[in-house]
């Protein structure tokens, strides 16, 4: 069947669809023989493309793959937005996928095959705008569960493929600028660390050692009442009087200097470089190495208005953030390969994501409508440092006969030749995240403004003991994966069979860990200062006085730190059996034992255990599960059927969705994305899943292509969130087990060269995908007071469309692309008691690149996106509640590479 696909996959490669970075095109004529074309051209995407046509076309299950050349053509920059191009897959917040209309915990995703931790402080789940695109080879998104990937498995899996070792010499390096019309220029600034630029934090942010030895020697209490306690023990002369000047100078050890304020950015910049070679010895041995750094600086202002839709005159708010990020990559690969049959390979991959955010709120609530001339004034500072190390080892390992002349063992495969291409594969991958807060401050006040406009004319911090918050956190998250997969192939008659099996295993660490402290008075005479910039409210001078009475005290705030781990070992079995090119049929099944633990953790208690030791409460964090995840594939391949080349795949399996790790916690956290205070509930259960596909592809010759997928989910337990009873401006939410959820639908995807338009169109291509889709989801009775007991799962759209329109000149110095993506409506949060549901708006991306290429060595890049200059919107019961102004960006980058 290699055969036969040999000359479908060089035409594909060489057609005018493909061509995606092109330089001059000097295509030699195919010569023809009985059962093989080839097809000789001097094009830089012919490799890439064959590679990728033909992994998609021999995958057992329905998979879908971008290329590195697709990605860098279309100019996303990171793997979060490059996925949106997939057919079904639609992003939120920027960062996590949806694919196929289920939410980020039915998508898994992997790092070269590997289990890696995630940074997200609420989410187990990867969000992928950590990774750039500029380490990235291909990426894999596979729609059908395969029994030699985890089983955790929903809508999809995507694996994060990392650029290998290259055939030669190469040496590249781009750099580049961008700017935005709304969220570029200038915004909101503060004095932040002196090492701001790299993305870290100098520790003048950080908890102070003072605190810390405070904390312990004052047993997790550092209020003046027990502070005094503990000194009086050691001397009795001492006073109250002495125990708030110690306190004063704990809260003077906190970094103070927050005052917020309209200021200049910067200009964005970034920059990458990449080295690497491949060296060849007379012996048959390979050993190469790739080595990469980019580092992305930028600032991002975003304006966002919003209303409570039940008062949406009056209820309403603006706000403005600034964020100045920091994206740092390092990677570093080696590769030994000995007469093509032995093959090991290392990755080492660092990234470093960095957030600096000054954000002020201005809205009107209940008690202080927009009429009144009264309104609330939130300042947030936040930094957010997330750093990822992975180190990875892979072998691969054939018993060939170059290996066996080479080990003088050519008697085994005369004794044994049905062990002949006997494969082992394997992999290590050690990966750890740490996410650090080192300060998050808020602060609230109240404002006066102008009646009808909401202009604020005073702002002021209201006495209390919590004028000032502060909040420390640090994520500590280790997963360690290693697997292996033995495969033999066998050729009986007219059957060609390959057996396999394998073993995958993961442990799972994470340690949360969340300290929150107040600073502020409630001495009436504090106000005299309330009204002072933050800067000078908090200043030496003000702590100092005690007639202002400030304190500082832990906040007695819902413990939210926790400690947990997972362990998953599983081992799988599967047949892969051909009938005559025509027939084939992969049938396996996988093992899973998996165990998860998740404690709250109380990291201030120092009289008791700092973990619960009841055994109801033991039990009760624990979760097992074990079970048997089958899979089956029917493919059929035939020719001639309206494409030269038609394949029919059919897909069953089965599979399970669990609940994340704090999920089945008692502890709560507050969710960025909704701005809900979340509880877990230990009661939750994992969803199972049944999926079905059933995909026909049809590939001509002169590289066009079709293809058509129905699929249908269903899903049995379904986690969601549901919200519950709040306070006044207190939005929570459970984490509970639906009733049922139903997805079907229907994916189009298309590859079409426009020459049949005639010549001029020639240099054109279209190509795109259109996504329908049906859902329900039931919500049952664990749900409190659901508006609806039927809806819409969560993030899901009934519609996704990306289409690309492209066009390289004939002397292979232009290329450029229309990018056209939208979604369809979907459920931003479900109503209750009444009230309608939340619903995020189509979002219409219209995106333009172009690249010139000046010569062999150097070009010349440029983008424009968001051409429609679309906004995002939520809508509830007929009425805009939020919209965000995304602007029309422009970018400019210049690469020379050798």
């Amino acid at each position: 069947m290699k055969s036969k696909r040999k000359l479908l996959v060089v035409a594909i490669a060489t057609a005018p669809l493909w061509h995606l970075a092109v330089e001059a095109q000097d295509v030699t004529k195919p010569e023809v023989n009985p059962t093989i074309e080839e097809v000789v051209i001097t094009a830089r995407l012919k490799s890439a493309a064959e590679d990728v046509v033909l992994e998609r076309m021999e995958h057992e299950a329905v998979t879908d793959l971008l290329s590195s050349e697709m990605i860098g053509r279309i100019g996303d920059s990171t793997v979060a937005t490059a996925l949106r191009r997939v057919p079904g897959v639609t992003l939120v917040d920027d960062k996590f996928i949806y694919v196929r209309g289920l939410g980020e915990r039915y998508s898994s995703s992997l790092l070269n095959g590997a289990t890696v931790p995630s940074p997200d402080l609420t989410r187990s789940v990867l969000p992928l705008d950590i990774f750039p695109t500029s380490i990235v080879e291909s990426l894999a998104v596979q729609k059908g569960f395969t029994v030699d990937m985890p089983a955790a498995f929903g809508g999809g899996s995507v694996d994060i493929r990392t650029k290998g070792i290259p055939e030669g010499f190469v040496f590249n390096v781009e750099v580049g600028t961008d700017h935005n019309t709304e969220t570029s220029g200038s915004g909101l600034v503060y004095n932040g660390g002196g090492d701001d630029e790299w993305g870290t934090d100098d520790g003048e942010r950080a908890l102070p050692g003072e605190i810390k030895s405070a904390l312990d020697r004052y047993q997790g209490n550092i209020g003046v009442n027990n502070i005094l306690t503990f000194i009086q023990r050691q001397d009795g002369s001492m006073t109250r009087a002495d125990a708030e000047i110690i306190n004063r100078e704990l809260a003077k050890s906190l970094k103070r200097d927050i005052t917020i304020e309209d200021g200049d950015h910067g200009e964005n910049i970034d920059g990458k470089v990449s080295l690497g070679n491949r060296f060849y010895f007379d012996n048959g041995m390979e050993f190469g190495f790739l080595s990469g750094l980019s580092y992305d600086h930028g600032y991002d202002t975003k304006i966002s208005n919003s209303r409570e839709f039940s008062q949406p005159e009056e209820l309403v708010g603006e706000d403005t953030d600034s964020t100045r990020s920091v994206n740092l990559t390092g990677n570093l690969g080696l590769g030994l390969r000995v007469n093509g049959e032995q093959e090991l390979t290392t990755t080492s991959l660092f990234l470093r994501n960095t957030d600096d955010v000054a954000s002020i709120r201005d809205y009107h609530p209940q008690n202080r409508p927009l009429s009144s001339g009264q309104g609330s004034r939130a300042y947030e500072l936040r930094f957010e440092e997330q750093e990822m190390l992975v180190n990875q080892i892979n072998g691969r390992h054939v018993w060939g006969e170059e290996t066996r002349d080479l080990l003088g063992l050519d008697w085994v495969g005369e004794k044994l030749p049905f062990l002949d291409q006997l494969k082992l594969e394997w992999y290590y991958s050690d990966a750890e995240v740490n996410t650090d807060v080192p300060s998050e401050i808020n602060v609230a006040a109240l404002t006066e403004t102008v009646p009808g406009t909401g202009e604020v004319l005073s702002s002021t911090v209201q006495p209390g003991a919590s004028m000032g918050n502060y909040r420390f956190t640090d994520l500590e998250d280790e997963v360690l994966s290693q697997g292996w997969e033995l495969s033999l192939p066998l050729f009986v008659g007219p059957f060609d069979i390959e057996l396999a099996g394998g073993w995958d295993y993961v442990r799972k660490t994470r340690v949360y860990e969340q300290l929150d402290f107040q600073l502020g008075s409630s001495d009436s005479r504090v106000t005299a200062v309330t009204g002072q910039e933050l800067g000078d409210l908090f200043g030496d001078a003000n702590i100092d006085n005690p007639d202002y009475g400030f304190g500082l005290n832990v906040s007695p705030a819902t413990a939210r730190s926790y400690l947990a781990a997972v362990t998953n070992d599983a081992v799988f079995l599967k047949s892969d059996i051909t009938w005559q090119d025509t027939w084939r049929l992969i049938v396996g099944a996988r093992y899973e034992e998996y165990i998860q633990v998740a404690l709250p953790w109380q990291p201030l208690n120092y009289t008791s255990s700092q973990i619960s030791m009841d055994p109801d409460e033991l039990a009760r964090a624990v979760f097992t599960d074990d079970q048997v995840y089958p899979a089956l594939s029917l493919v059929y391949m035939g020719q001639d059927f309206w494409a030269e080349t038609f394949q029919l795949r059919f897909n069953y399996s089965e599979t399970v969705v669990r609940p994340d790790l704090r999920e089945v916690s008692d502890a709560s956290y507050r969710d960025p994305i909704t701005d809900f205070l979340v509880f877990g509930n230990p009661d939750v259960v994992p969803s199972d899943l049944k999926n079905y596909d059933l995909r026909a592809e049809w590939f001509f010759d002169n590289g066009d292509s079709f293809t058509a997928t129905l699929f249908y989910k269903d899903i049995a337990n379904p986690i969601e969130y549901f919200e519950t009873a709040g306070g006044e401006n207190l939005l929570t939410s459970q984490i509970v087990n639906a009733e049922s959820g139903e997805m079907t639908g229907i994916e189009l995807e298309w590859l079409k060269e426009l020459s049949f338009l005639g010549d001029m169109f020639t240099p054109f291509f279209l190509s795109g995908n259109i996504t329908y889709m049906d859902h329900e989801l039931v919500a049952g009775s664990n749900a409190d007071a659901p508006t609806n007991a039927k809806r819409g799962l969560s993030g899901a759209s009934d519609y996704v469309a990306n289409i690309q329109l492209g066009f390289d000149s004939d002397d292979g110095k232009h290329a450029a692309t229309l990018v056209y993506n939208v979604f369809g409506e979907r459920l931003y949060t479900a109503g209750r008691l009444g009230d309608p549901d939340t619903e995020e708006q189509p979002f219409h991306s219209l995106d333009m690149t172009y690249s010139y290429y000046l010569n062999d060595n150097f070009t010349i890049k440029a983008k424009l996106k968001n051409l429609l200059n679309e906004s995002v919107v939520l809508e509830q019961g007929g009425i805009d509640i939020y919209e965000e102004e995304k602007g029309m960006a422009v970018s400019l980058a210049v690469q020379w590479q050798y």
